[in-house]
């Protein structure tokens, strides 16, 4: 795992897969999303509360933590998206969790979850991926203006 994150990220990453990744089973996501997020006001604060943050090497740390966890830890995009949104919302970054949903070749549904930072995929392992799917959900959730 990499030696360039933090320790005091390490602690709190791995708090963040231990905690989160299950939740995701549970209730709604929406809620889970809303409460996962609300690290951004506080964000100016949490940033210079503890040492620099490198992005990449905290995604990196968190997809080897998750890759090696059972069950209800175990990594799947939307448990990898939802850990990296509250550790970097926390943060103070302005990331947005997006989930969309394709149909493949054969017609069966699939989705994915990822970050998006200023209008593009970000910390994405694939990138192009996304292209093919049809947004369903953001977080935070775009504020409805009346007509």
């Amino acid at each position: 795992m990499s030696a360039s994150l933090p320790l005091l990220w390490r602690v709190r990453a791995v708090a963040s897969a231990a905690i989160i990744p299950p939740l995701v089973n549970y209730g709604s996501f929406a809620r889970l999303a809303a409460r996962l997020g609300h690290g951004l006001r506080d964000g100016a604060r949490a940033s210079r509360s503890g040492p620099p943050l490198d992005d990449a090497a905290l995604a990196s740390w968190v997809d080897q933590l998750l890759r090696g966890l059972p069950g209800p830890w175990r990594y799947t995009c939307l448990r990898r998206a939802a850990v990296l949104y509250h550790l970097l919302r926390g943060a103070g970054r302005p990331v947005e969790l997006w989930l969309g949903v394709r149909r493949d070749g054969t017609g069966a549904l699939g989705a994915h979850a990822w970050l998006v930072n200023d209008g593009r995929a970000y910390l994405e392992p694939e990138p192009n991926h996304i292209a093919a799917h049809t947004v369903i959900a953001r977080f935070p959730e775009a504020p409805v203006t009346p007509p």
